[in-house]
C-alpha cells in the first residue's frame, strides 16, 4: 500500500517514490500490448487471403507466421538486455515506431518476399517492444499491490485482445482487405507513441552492459536454417542435398551456441537457467506446446476458409469458444493452483489438449462445426490453460534474482520458437501428405487431399502435445516455490500463452 512521507510525497511499500502518473503510463503500455496481441490473431485470420493475393505457394506460406515468430523469439532475450541498458522508455518508443513502419511495409507488400521481410521486421521491433513494456511496468509500479494490479491488467489485455483480434481480423479481411490487418497497427502505434512521450519515465540498468552478439547470431541463424530446411523438404524432399545441407548448418550453429554460452562471460542464456529440472522441463514443454498449438491455428484457418468456405469473419467467430474457454479456465486454474500443484494440473491439461487434437484428426470434407470442431477446440483450450497457468511459476523455480528476467523471457521465447519450428514442420508434413494423396488418387482428389493433409498434420500435433505431457509428468516436481500464490511472488505476472504472430 502506498504511503506518504513527511513531505507529502507518495512512496511504495519499500520506501521508493511512487510515480503519480503510473496508471496513465499503464494505459500507454496496455495500448502497445493490445497492438502486439491484435497483430497475432488478425494476421492468422488474414493468411488465406494474403496467400491468394500474393501468389504464395503452400510450401512458403508458413513464412507469414515463422518470419515473425523466429525474429521475435530469437531476439527477445537480446531485446530485453537492450531495453535495460539503453533505456526502457527509449526502446519502447523505438519499438512502437519500428512496429508501425514494418506494418506499413507489410500492408503495401506487392510480393511474398516483401511481406515476409515486413513480418520479420515486425518481429525484430516486437522483440524490443515486449520486454521494454514489461520492464516499464516493473520499474513504474514500485508498490507491490499496485504492481500486481498492473500485471493483472496487462494479462487481461493479452487474453481479451486475442479475442478481439479474431473478430477484427475477420471484419477487416471481409469488408476491406487483408492489408488493413497490418495497416491497423499504424494509428495504434502512433497514438501510444504520442501518449508515451509526456507520461512514461525513463529508466535503465547500470554496471555491466555487454551484449552477447555472437550468441544471438548463432541461435537465430541456427533456427532460421532449421525452418528453411523444413521448407526445402516440402519443396524438394527430405533427402535432397539442399535440405540436408541446411539441416547440417542448423545443427552446427545450435550446438555452437550451446558451447559458446557455456564459455562466454556474458551469455545471452546462462545455461544454469535451463539445466534446473523444473525450469528445463518447463521450457521443453513450452516448445512442444507452442509447436502443437500454432500448427493447429494455421490449419484450422485454412480448413474453415478453404474447405468449409467460411468467410473470414465467420472463421474468426469460430475460434471464439477456444479463446473464451481459455480465459475462463485460466481464471479458475489460478485460484486452485496452490492447492493441487503444477505437476498434476499441467499433466491433466496436457492430456486434455492431446485428446482435443486427436479429436481433430477425424476431420472430413463436410464435418459439422457443432459436433466435431467445437468440442475439440473447447477441450483443447481447457487443457492449454491448465498448462500455461502454472508454467510461469515452474519456469522461475529456484532462480536467482539476477536470472529472473532471462527465465521469465524464456517462456515466451520458447513458445515463439516452438511455434516457428512446429509451423514449419507441420506445413512440410501437410504438403508432403497432400502431394502423395493427389499422386495416388489423381488431380480431381485435391479437396479430399487437403483434408487428408490436415488430419496427418493434426496427428503429428497430437504426438507433440503427448510428448509435452509425458515430459511434464517425468520432469516437473511440486516445490514450495511452484505452489505460491501471486501475492507471495511479489506481484510477478502470470505468463499468458503466446499467440500466432
Amino acid at each position: 500500500m502506498s504511503q506518504q512521507t513527511a513531505t507529502g510525497a507518495d512512496t511504495g511499500a519499500g520506501g521508493q517514490a511512487v510515480d503519480p502518473r503510473r496508471w496513465l503510463a499503464l494505459v500507454v503500455i496496455a495500448i502497445a500490448q493490445l497492438m502486439v496481441v491484435l497483430d497475432g490473431t488478425i494476421v492468422n485470420i488474414a493468411m488465406p487471403s494474403a496467400q491468394a493475393d500474393l501468389g504464395i505457394s503452400d510450401a512458403n506460406r508458413q513464412w507469414i507466421v515463422t518470419a515473425y515468430t523466429l525474429a521475435f523469439g530469437g531476439l527477445l532475450l537480446l531485446g530485453g538486455r537492450i531495453a535495460d541498458y539503453v533505456g526502457r522508455r527509449r526502446i519502447f518508443l523505438i519499438g512502437l515506431i519500428g512496429f508501425a513502419v514494418a506494418s506499413a511495409l507489410g500492408g503495401i507488400a506487392t510480393n511474398a518476399g516483401t511481406l515476409f521481410a515486413a513480418r520479420a521486421l515486425q518481429g525484430v521491433f516486437g522483440a524490443l517492444l515486449a520486454p521494454a513494456a514489461l520492464s516499464l511496468i516493473t520499474v513504474t509500479f514500485t508498490d507491490v499491490r499496485d504492481r500486481a494490479k498492473a500485471f493483472g491488467v496487462f494479462g487481461a489485455i493479452s487474453g481479451v485482445g486475442a479475442t478481439i483480434g479474431l473478430i477484427l481480423g475477420g471484419v477487416l479481411t471481409e469488408y476491406t482487405t487483408w492489408r488493413w490487418c497490418l495497416l491497423v497497427n499504424i494509428p495504434i502505434a502512433l497514438a501510444a507513441f504520442a501518449l508515451a512521450l509526456p507520461i512514461v519515465r525513463e529508466s535503465k540498468a547500470h554496471g555491466n552492459t555487454r551484449y552477447d552478439i555472437p550468441g544471438t547470431l548463432m541461435a537465430t541463424g541456427g533456427l532460421v536454417a532449421l525452418v528453411y530446411a523444413f521448407t526445402k523438404a516440402a519443396e524438394d524432399g527430405w533427402s535432397s542435398a539442399v535440405t540436408l545441407v541446411f539441416f547440417a548448418v542448423a545443427a552446427v550453429l545450435l550446438v555452437g551456441f550451446v558451447v559458446f554460452e557455456s564459455r562466454t562471460a556474458n551469455p545471452l542464456l546462462p545455461l544454469r537457467v535451463v539445466l534446473h529440472r523444473n525450469r528445463g522441463g518447463s521450457f521443453l514443454v513450452s516448445v512442444l506446446l507452442g509447436a502443437g498449438m500454432m500448427g493447429m491455428f494455421l490449419f484450422m484457418t485454412y480448413y474453415f476458409q478453404g474447405t468449409l468456405q467460411y468467410s473470414p469473419l465467420r472463421s474468426g467467430i469460430a475460434y471464439l469458444p477456444f479463446s473464451l474457454a481459455l480465459i475462463a479456465t485460466a481464471m479458475v486454474a489460478s485460484s486452485i493452483l496452490p492447492r493441487v500443484g503444477p505437476r498434476a494440473m499441467m499433466t491433466t491439461g496436457g492430456a486434455l489438449a492431446t485428446a482435443g487434437m486427436v479429436w481433430l484428426t477425424q476431420l472430413r470434407i463436410d464435418s459439422s462445426y457443432l459436433t466435431l470442431m467445437l468440442p475439440a477446440l473447447v477441450i483443447m483450450a481447457v487443457g492449454m490453460a491448465l498448462v500455461f497457468v502454472p508454467l510461469g511459476n515452474t519456469s522461475l523455480t529456484g532462480v536467482d534474482n539476477h536470472d529472473a528476467g532471462v527465465a521469465s523471457a524464456m517462456v515466451n521465447t520458447t513458445q515463439q520458437i516452438g511455434g516457428s519450428l512446429g509451423v514449419a514442420l507441420l506445413n512440410t508434413v501437410f504438403t508432403t501428405a497432400v502431394t502423395g494423396y493427389i499422386t495416388d488418387h489423381g488431380p480431381a482428389s485435391a479437396p479430399l487431399g487437403a483434408v487428408h493433409g490436415y488430419n496427418v498434420a493434426f496427428t503429428v500435433s497430437a504426438v507433440l502435445l503427448a510428448a509435452s505431457t509425458l515430459l511434464t509428468f517425468l520432469l516437473i516436481r511440486n516445490t514450495r516455490q511452484t505452489t505460491t500464490t501471486d501475492s507471495e511472488s511479489d506481484g510477478a505476472p502470470a505468463l499468458a500463452p503466446a499467440h500466432v504472430g
